[in-house]
């Protein structure tokens, strides 16, 4: 399996401005990967026009920008479903301004949220775990940056909430999400 990487954000928010599309990458990948999370098998396709409802009215996107967006389906689901725990939230690189960056991580939690809905979970079919951890997005959804106190705390701060949003991201998957095929497992065994 080949190994896909992403152009960088800044990129990616090029190739969709300059489509016309009103949503930023982050917005995409969270859908995405909530999508994901919710249970959607990448393989049927039909994340696409889930997609084109929820950012373009249905509309389909140009070529680059849904190239981009296969590129992040398939990305994120060999993450979701690997070994390695090694899932990464489509955001500004670290470098970038702190409230740029805060704004990208709420524009993501809250599309990850609205992907596992559109996919159909609903919370009753979540475990007391699955709930808790939807709360905690909720809540993460409604943080910002306060720019008045020492932006070096909040930058500390703000790694954690992203590591803290990855893990519950990864926690969602392993209670809805397809699992990955074992091999093994589809292997006669011989006696």
């Amino acid at each position: 399996m080949t190994q896909v990487t992403l152009p960088e954000y800044s990129t990616i928010t090029a190739t969709l401005s300059s489509d016309s599309l009103a949503v930023t990458p982050a917005e995409m990948h969270g859908l995405l990967s909530g999508m994901l999370c919710g249970g959607l098998d990448p393989a049927l396709g039909n994340w696409a026009p889930m997609l084109y409802d929820y950012t373009n009215d249905g509309q389909g996107w140009p070529i680059q920008s849904k190239e981009l967006a296969a590129s992040c389906v398939q990305l994120a689901s060999e993450q979701l479903t690997g070994e390695d725990l090694d899932f990464e939230l489509l955001l500004p690189a670290d470098n970038e301004n702190l409230l740029d960056r805060g704004d990208a991580l709420t524009e993501w939690v809250s599309a990850f949220i609205a992907g596992i809905g559109v996919v159909g979970v609903k919370s009753g079919a979540l475990s007391e775990d699955g709930k808790e951890v939807l709360a905690d997005l909720a809540e993460i959804a409604q943080l910002g940056i306060d720019e008045d106190d020492d932006m070096e705390e909040q930058a500390l701060l703000f790694e954690q909430v992203i590591e803290h949003v990855r893990v519950c991201a990864m926690t969602l998957h392993a209670e809805l999400g397809l699992k990955p095929s074992n091999d093994e497992d589809s292997k006669p065994t011989l006696h």
